[in-house]
């Protein structure tokens, strides 16, 4: 049984956490805007114990150091909700090492994206708390093009009731973290439809190749019955992505899938609306199911804020849309 977080409100404590990359990696500058515009939606942050600590090899504190911020941050009676620093590469490390019941007995909205991927899914699997994909605490330093972002997250995260996605009007693929002043915003052609059709489910998924890191293990989620929302980054330029996809098609639970909501590719991939269109296209096991891609999530900004383990309805074709069901707390 899905468990939700209570939702949340103007004077919650929000604890900041690096589970994967270090917050040594963020800039001072960045770091100021962050805290400054969280504390103007009204919130009071709370860092971790670790999370400037960096080994120079891997760019994130050891498993232990980060397993006890975990812990303190889902422990700690004054924290209202856990929002990561940033994504990386090596959040898998610490799955072993989680204390699930102490995550299930205190469940609280827990916010990042990319490689958080992993913990989220495994999370929902291990205790049925749902999570949130979203912005982490350093996305929030985007100076320009953040509404969007910051329209979803508080739809998602603070607001009651099911909401509605709609394309955003422009989006960028810059690296804006380096140079605040220097931004390409690219024109919104909308969603790419490619199977049409209606499913609803619940929804599971993220980062492709970080959730494909927990196949065959105890901390994948069962497929029956969801609406896969699926993205990746640069590295999934030319056929990685349609391998890792194809991976994901030869779970035995996959069969029960209902739909699938692609994020938008970086421009790095090379990933062009057609190959996307042949890729779906050439695996028979997509035949019967509902495809749309180019939805506002993923490596690109901006980003919508999404439950893992909540439920979405979905149609694709004439007037798509994409609905969030939420339970309201």
């Amino acid at each position: 049984m899905a468990i939700y977080p209570k939702k949340l409100k103007v004077g919650d404590t929000i604890a900041v956490i690096a589970p994967a990359l270090s917050y040594g990696i963020v800039s001072a500058e960045n770091r100021t805007i962050a805290r400054n515009r969280l504390e103007k939606l009204g919130f009071k942050i709370k860092f971790g114990k670790h999370i400037e600590e960096m080994d120079e090899d891997f760019s994130s504190s050891s498993v232990e150091s980060r397993i006890e911020d975990l812990h303190w941050a889902f422990s700690d009676p004054e924290v209202d909700a856990v929002m990561t620093v940033i994504g990386g590469f090596n959040v898998n490390q610490l799955l072993d090492y989680i204390d699930w019941e102490l995550l299930k007995q205190n469940p609280k909205p827990f916010i990042g994206y990319s490689d958080i991927t992993a913990l989220q899914n495994a999370m929902f699997a291990k205790t049925g708390v749902i999570s949130y994909s979203g912005p982490g605490f350093a996305s929030f330093a985007e100076k320009e093009g953040f509404d969007y972002t910051l329209e979803y997250f508080k739809k998602c995260l603070m607001e009651s009731g099911e909401y509605e996605i709609k394309p955003s009007e422009m989006w960028s693929n810059d690296r804006w973290f380096e140079d605040q002043n220097n931004r390409d915003f690219i024109h919104n052609d909308g969603w790419l439809v490619i199977n049409e059709g209606e499913a609803e489910g619940t929804l599971l998924g993220a980062n492709l190749c970080t959730l494909n890191l927990l196949q065959g293990t105890k901390y994948m989620p069962d497929l029956h019955d969801s609406v896969l929302f699926l993205e990746d980054d640069h590295e999934s330029k030319g056929g990685n992505f349609d391998r890792d996809l194809q991976s994901l098609l030869h779970l035995e639970s996959f069969h029960h899938v209902k739909g699938i909501v692609l994020g938008r590719f970086e421009k790095a991939c090379e990933i062009s609306n057609q190959m996307i269109v042949k890729m779906i296209k050439s695996k028979k096991e997509l035949n019967h199911i509902p495809v749309i891609a180019n939805v506002d999530f993923g490596h690109t900004t901006p980003f919508i804020t999404f439950p893992i383990g909540g439920k979405v309805s979905i149609r694709v074709g004439n007037e798509s849309f994409i609905k969030i069901l939420e339970i309201s707390f």
